[in-house]
């Protein structure tokens, strides 16, 4: 099974996919090492990112959920996956992923950004990502207020093992 923990930036995807890592005794790869160093670049100097810029990013995290599941063993990984056509393009058709959803309002989420220093996104692209995001149908949907061990278990207790489901 796979999971792909998604929201926007600053929402906590890194944090509580790799405790869900641990406790699964699984993988875990964070979306940001799939971006090209173009897209770090625009990041960083406040542009948005376009789907032409998206597209090979989603498609190599595509290529890696295939690979874990080719593996059979569950794997963890992060995308901010904000709207459908990128969740159904990382989606194999068979389905085995379930997303979880770190939501969260701007304001927080804006209070984490501007403590974290050392990563390539640009707080100012927060509100495009709100714009950009179309909330998903079919996730684990976490609120992000809580303490990371907690979602953690909320994402166990509602996503069954053995289905995937809820997600896809």
């Amino acid at each position: 099974m796979i999971y792909i923990v998604m929201g926007v930036s600053g929402s906590g995807k890194t944090t509580v996919g790799g405790l869900l890592a641990q406790r699964l005794h699984c993988g875990f790869r964070d979306a940001d090492e799939f971006h090209s160093d173009a897209n770090k670049a625009k990041m960083h100097a406040g542009i948005a990112l376009t789907d032409e810029d998206r597209w090979p990013w989603l498609d190599a995290m595509r290529e890696a959920i295939d690979d874990a599941r080719a593996q059979g063993r569950p794997h963890v990984f992060t995308c901010s996956a904000l709207r459908q056509v990128y969740r159904d393009r990382l989606t194999p058709p068979d389905g085995g992923v379930t997303f979880v959803y770190m939501k969260g309002d701007a304001k927080t989420i804006a209070a984490r950004l501007s403590e974290r220093s050392e990563h390539f996104f640009n707080p100012a692209l927060l509100q495009s990502q709100f714009d950009t995001l179309e909330e998903p149908r079919d996730a684990v949907v976490l609120d992000i207020r809580q303490p990371p061990e907690r979602l953690v278990d909320q994402i166990l207790a509602e996503a069954p093992p053995e289905t995937g489901a809820p997600g896809r």
